[in-house]
């Protein structure tokens, strides 16, 4: 993995050559995988002070946001990596119900992150579901563990839902979840956020879906934009963009602060100008 931006006269390689090799990927369960690549991403992503919005994102060169239905199909390794680092960085993951449901959330597994990003905070930041008639099955693993898997580390899911939700479902979810009702018929990007913050979770990363990342733009929420561009002309046949809206554009002006590069994926970073 390089980086080529911002870059001195060469690309600026992080940790030892060739890190997402054959051998497989790089996870923290890789014999010795701490070290200075980790090291180095824990730098580049770090959250600064204060409250800070994180929207990771993924799309393949001709601008499809998803392959056969699902994101996963664009990813690759070193996006893979990325994204465990900026799960391990969050004190809450955000995600749409629509989200959710097409790509079969569970909770944050603590073995999926590197603890030395985590030090003083719990093994595994919570997921946080929004949702407006809480249309979600309460027995997924996004609500638990998988039978037989250890609970362990795991961090209570969190549902922010609006006063449209029956009640019996509302209460059904607070069995399995920390419910909270954030609206009358809909809940705001802005609601969103200060109902997370409300709890102390100041480093927020919002992993989709891309009506969720339009209202928090449109309400000039984003702080940063992490997008990876995977090597895939998808074809045309995914509909859909990394934003959607049906509000009037507000357009937030970025400034790029960083670009990686590894087999062919581009993750760059973009913070608010």
């Amino acid at each position: 993995m390089r980086q080529i931006f911002p870059a001195a006269e060469r690309a600026r390689q992080l940790g030892p050559a060739d890190p997402l090799s054959a051998a497989g990927p790089l996870t923290p369960a890789t014999p010795g995988a701490a070290g200075d690549l980790i090291t180095a991403l824990g730098q580049i992503y770090a959250y600064p002070a204060g409250r800070w919005i994180r929207a990771n994102m993924i799309a393949s060169v001709d601008g499809a946001i998803s392959l056969d239905g699902r994101s996963g199909g664009l990813s690759g390794d070193a996006d893979r990596l990325v994204f465990a680092v900026l799960r391990s960085l969050a004190d809450v993951i955000v995600v749409g119900a629509g989200t959710a449901r097409a790509e079969r959330y569970r909770q944050a597994q603590p073995g999926n992150l590197w603890p030395e990003l985590r030090v003083g905070r719990p093994p595994a930041p919570p997921v946080a579901v929004i949702t407006r008639r809480l249309g979600l099955e309460l027995d997924s693993r996004l609500f638990g563990p998988e039978p037989g898997r250890p609970s362990a580390g795991l961090a209570r899911t969190i549902v922010l839902t609006t006063e449209l939700a029956p009640a019996n479902r509302i209460a059904a979810a607070r069995q399995v979840a920390d419910v909270v009702v954030a609206g009358a018929d809909t809940v705001s990007a802005t609601a969103a956020v200060d109902a997370l913050a409300a709890r102390g979770h100041s480093k927020i990363l919002v992993e989709g879906g891309p009506m969720l990342l339009g209202e928090l733009a449109a309400d000039r929420l984003v702080d940063e934009l992490c997008l990876t561009i995977s090597p895939i002309l998808e074809g045309g046949q995914a509909a859909g963009r990394v934003t959607a809206c049906g509000r009037i554009a507000v357009v937030t002006g970025l400034r790029l602060a960083t670009v990686l590069e590894d087999d062919g994926f581009l993750l760059t970073r973009y913070v608010r100008a």
